[in-house]
């Protein structure tokens, strides 16, 4: 086949099946059976010449051609549902209430917003930045009509459509010696703080101790205690900053889960403003970690 036979149909398939982790989920997402999805995969692989996906008996992950494929089939199927959308109505939405995790702030959202602006330069943007937990509660308060927030990745469901994953890591200053007989020293933000409740669940599942070395009410307060060598704390991979470094296992520390940044509420109305936004920083989040 050629390139040119590829259909937008296969791209949205494969697209969902990065986003869901799995076949099955994908094919509830986009209205189409497993074997369908994974049929359209396939035929999506063939087209290309290369594949997308590494499957195991327990686990479905992007090749690296596949994280390139999916920066731009999300690229393309803005322009393709903006352009059924010109053609049908245009857009009514004049104001977006929009609210950001605070962990995506530094790294992402400059750019973000200024893209964003370019393409939609009549939409009045009302920005609300903080932790996921307060940003997901006045989403549920009918005070923003989307957010852009991490979750904590598990089993059990959760709220909005998953555009990224991420490994939490243990980070701590390049100099730092971590110490084996002694408790952990932890810094890390007030409660409600879904890191802080990560890293203390996960100390405890080795029984391991530890001790508050800093408490900072924000991510900037955590990385500046963190690179000034008061103790380690749990992020990203792609919150990594210089003069830090990862800890390794060798290191007696237990293994963090990975983390889900999640947009919940693009609903019809707001879906044609929220898919650049998503395409923005996923292809940002991507030039700095892989998708696992």
């Amino acid at each position: 086949m050629q390139t040119s036979d590829l259909e937008i149909d296969l791209l949205r398939a494969f697209i969902a099946v990065a986003e869901t982790g799995s076949f099955t989920a994908a094919g509830d997402v986009i209205a189409r059976s497993q074997s369908a999805v994974s049929q359209k995969v396939i035929r999506l692989e063939d087209i290309l010449g290369f594949r997308v996906f590494e499957r195991t008996s327990r686990a479905l992950t992007l090749t690296p051609d596949g994280e390139r494929l999916l920066v731009g089939a999300r690229k393309l199927m803005v322009h393709f549902d903006t352009f059924i959308r010109d053609i049908k109505a245009p857009a009514t939405v004049t104001l977006l209430r929009l609210g950001i995790s605070e962990n995506l702030v530094l790294t992402q959202l400059p750019t973000l917003l200024s893209r964003f602006c370019k393409v939609y330069p009549d939409i009045q943007l009302e920005l609300t930045t903080g932790l996921s937990h307060d940003l997901l509660a006045d989403h549920e308060a009918g005070l923003l009509d989307v957010v852009i927030a991490k979750q904590r990745a598990g089993p059990t469901a959760q709220r909005g459509r998953v555009i990224w994953r991420e490994p939490l890591v243990w980070i701590a200053a390049k100099d730092y010696a971590m110490e084996a007989s002694r408790p952990v020293r932890l810094v890390m933000m007030r409660p409600p703080c879904a890191y802080r409740a990560i890293m203390i669940d996960a100390l405890a599942s080795v029984r391991r101790e530890w001790v508050s070395a800093c408490v900072a009410s924000n991510l900037m307060g955590v990385q500046a205690a963190v690179a000034g060598g008061l103790g380690i704390t749990a992020l990203g991979t792609s919150f990594l900053q210089e003069g830090m470094r990862i800890l390794e296992p060798s290191e007696k520390l237990p293994t963090l889960p990975s983390t889900e940044v999640s947009v919940i509420g693009d609903d019809v109305r707001t879906r044609h403003l929220v898919q650049p936004l998503v395409s923005l920083l996923t292809e940002g989040l991507m030039s700095g970690t892989r998708l696992t």
